[in-house]
């Protein structure tokens, strides 16, 4: 029995990266013998097992065909027979192909070193096609590294797409792939990467349509929506900011490309337009709810908080109320964050001053401070209570614009 540590953990130890997860592989043995030496197996779908100890996971080496069930739609043999080079054959990228025995020396059959030091990604072997999922973790590991795409690889991927393989991806995973994503330093390369292959269009046709939409060179420079919108996440993701805030920057432009050509580049009313979009691509993909809400939200009323100096006092309590900020307002928070990244997400306006997040917030303050328990309590007509909460708060908001 010979244990190696796989995938991963090698690869980034030779990056100089952290090592989070270490995963092993085992040759030379099998389900039997790991069990009597106290491993504890898990999954039903190959055979997997937990180190006694330190409960990392111990695979037994193993080759996979495509079918049609299993794990990821392959059926997985695991036998004594299988060598660690079969088992490394059947990943995806050279650079997740390595492997490092007990002695620290690298097993790097598909050249997987020399890919890292050119900093390329290249598919192990024509069995990268099997699983479409590997084109999101390819532009996954783009972001996450900076590094290029392998010209065959490329060409391979858009080979898949026009086969339609990412047409059937299935939704759950397609968004554990774009959040992993998004959560890289540089997420828009992930996209580059997606569109570059065709596989944007098929897997979220609503981002795909953002490319090629003008804007107004006076308030874009950069003219593209698409490049815009790349421009907001990285800055979004530059200021570590979660991933709620990340994929509202995202999308918060989706409803630009609605807009008619004949009043190009303007695009008055794309946040109306583009709610309706934000919410099918998030039920499509399954987003969770705390991202939806925020990408809405932003979506909505970004060009509301873009306009903050300029909003009457009732305009902005009703923004305050749209946002659920009395209530939310760490969540109103993210929402002038992702505000902020599309304002700054801008060619030379990446430093510019944006001062409508301190004025909402100081605002908010005031109206949050007002004590609605003492007015209602004030209130002989209980069916005016609201109204006068309103007034209040419409009130403390004056008071603070005219103390600021």
């Amino acid at each position: 029995m010979q244990i190696y540590k796989v995938g991963g953990a090698v690869r980034d130890r030779l990056l100089n990266l952290p090592v989070k997860d270490t995963d092993w592989v085992v040759v030379g043995t099998t389900a039997g013998e790991m069990e009597a030496l106290g491993y504890r197996a898990v999954g039903k779908d190959f055979p997997v097992f937990l180190h006694p100890k330190t409960q990392e996971e111990y695979a037994l080496a193993r080759t996979e065909r495509k079918s049609g069930h299993g794990y990821k739609g392959f059926t997985v043999f695991a036998d004594p027979g299988v060598t660690l080079e079969e088992d490394l054959a059947r990943r995806d990228l050279t650079v997740n192909a390595m492997a490092e025995d007990e002695h620290g020396t690298v097993i790097d059959p598909f050249n997987g070193q020399a890919d890292l030091a050119a900093r390329l990604l290249r598919h192990v072997s024509p069995a990268f096609v099997e699983d479409p999922v590997r084109i999101l973790r390819l532009a996954r590991f783009a972001a996450r590294f900076g590094f290029d795409v392998a010209p065959e690889t490329m060409d391979l991927m858009r080979q898949m797409v026009d086969a339609g393989e990412a047409d059937h991806l299935v939704a759950e995973r397609v968004w554990q792939e774009l959040a992993k994503g998004l959560m890289t330093d540089t997420p828009s390369r992930m996209f580059t990467v997606l569109r570059e292959a065709g596989a944007l269009a098929r897997v979220a046709p609503e981002l795909d349509a953002l490319w090629g939409v003008p804007q107004r060179a006076d308030y874009h420079p950069e003219v593209d929506t698409g490049v815009h919108v790349m421009m907001v996440l990285d800055y979004a993701a530059a200021q570590h900011w979660p991933l709620t805030v990340r994929f509202a920057a995202l999308c918060h432009d989706l409803g630009k490309p609605l807009t008619p050509n004949d009043v190009l580049p303007s695009h008055h009313g794309h946040e109306g337009r583009g709610v309706k979009i934000v919410e099918a691509l998030c039920e499509r993909l399954r987003v969770p709810a705390e991202c939806r809400d925020l990408a809405v939200m932003v979506c909505r009323d970004h060009t509301h908080v873009h306009r903050a100096r300029e909003l009457r006092a009732d305009t902005t309590l009703e923004l305050f109320t749209r946002c659920d900020a009395f209530r939310k307002p760490a969540r109103f928070d993210e929402f002038l964050d992702a505000c902020l990244a599309d304002a700054r997400g801008r060619l030379n306006f990446e430093a510019c001053d944006y001062p409508q997040p301190a004025w909402l917030r100081l605002q908010l303050a005031a109206a949050s401070a007002v004590n609605a328990g003492e007015i209602a309590q004030a209130c002989e007509d209980k069916a005016k209570i609201p109204l006068a909460v309103r007034a209040a708060r419409i009130r403390a908001i004056e008071a603070a614009r005219a103390a600021a």
